[in-house]
């Protein structure tokens, strides 16, 4: 299935590597590559990740503190967020 990035996912995404790539060598690398491997999964499966609220299921990247929050309309994958665990979840709950 198809996985799309909405414009604030998107910004959101970028601006995690561009933290991660000032924080040590290669991690923004290892933030890309659990990414792609969430996206994947969510691609192949995207039911098997648990629903939260409005219809959003949400997948945890491995090794990192982000969730991929999404939901699945027609034939494709909508990532309405992409975001940090320690943040108030009322700031992608707006979004749904």
């Amino acid at each position: 299935m198809r996985v799309i990035l909405s414009p604030q996912a998107r910004a959101e995404y970028i601006e995690a590597i561009e933290w991660y790539r000032h924080q040590a060598p290669g991690l923004d690398k290892r933030l890309r590559a659990a990414f792609t491997v969430a996206r994947t999964r969510i691609a192949a499966n995207p039911l098997q990740f648990p629903s939260v609220i409005g219809g959003t299921r949400r997948a945890l990247l491995q090794d990192f503190p982000y969730l991929v929050i999404y939901r699945v309309t027609g034939g494709a994958v909508q990532v309405i967020a992409f975001f940090h665990t320690s943040r108030n979840p009322r700031q992608w709950q707006r979004r749904i």
